[in-house]
């Protein structure tokens, strides 16, 4: 595989769907949050039986994760941010604090994001230049580093347009409207976002590997010189 196959194959999602939790972790981030805004809007908005119904479908889905033989980390991690919303919520008997983590994670997000463009390190590069062998070098190449920031300043605004739309009617305590639209904000913009990453991504010159760093090289040189001292034995 060259370096340009490998990169288009990380670009489209491979190393990301992994890093999500696979197809199931795809399922977990959204499903609880479907079920809970569903069970909300048919149950005369009443709060108690959305947040069992939420937490319900996250229990479930955790126990096949479990059951399967899947990472423990997204198992509990999905879990425990369903028990958290529905903590909240429960709480200060306001629905719309099922979303407040949410938005809190949005807007921590766009603010990383943000900063690893203006520090010179965006997060995108940050992430994928080991996955693709390139370390850090992108930043020493004008074109591969132009495109990891245009991509991460994508990602921000992806993360900053949900905050700039969701927030309103989260202080606006519009529950059902803010249940919805963060459904239509999720994966579909999700997706639409990654595509574009894919083709600035392939359409950048391809990642140049990383030079081995000066104690590897000394290693190197000194196992050579002990390979030709046996041999000249």
């Amino acid at each position: 595989m060259t370096d340009r196959d490998r990169e288009e194959e990380l670009a489209a999602g491979v190393d990301l769907k992994d890093a999500l939790g696979g197809k199931l972790g795809v399922a977990e981030s959204g499903l609880p949050s479907a079920v809970f805004i569903i069970t909300y809007t048919v149950n005369s908005q009443v709060l108690e039986p959305a947040l069992w119904a939420a937490l319900a479908t996250a229990a479930v889905m955790t126990l096949v994760r479990i059951v399967r033989g899947g990472s423990l980390k997204y198992a509990l991690g999905g879990m425990f941010g369903v028990a958290l919303s529905a903590f909240i919520a429960s709480r200060t008997g306001n629905a719309a604090n099922f979303y407040l983590p949410g938005l809190i994670w949005q807007g921590g997000y766009a603010v990383v994001y943000l900063i690893s463009v203006l520090v010179g390190w965006p997060l995108i590069g940050v992430m994928l230049g080991p996955l693709l062998g390139e370390g850090f070098t992108w930043r020493d190449h004008p074109e591969r580093r132009r495109a990891y920031t245009q991509v991460t300043w994508l990602w921000f605004g992806m993360f900053t347009l949900r905050l700039a739309v969701q927030l309103p009617l989260y202080l606006l305590g519009m529950t059902v409207a803010l249940g919805w639209v963060k459904l239509a904000m999720g994966w579909p913009i999700f997706a639409l976002v990654a595509w574009v990453s894919y083709l600035i991504l392939t359409k950048a010159p391809p990642p140049r590997p990383q030079s081995p760093s000066a104690d590897e090289a000394e290693i190197d040189d000194q196992l050579r010189d002990e390979a030709t001292a046996e041999d000249a034995d």
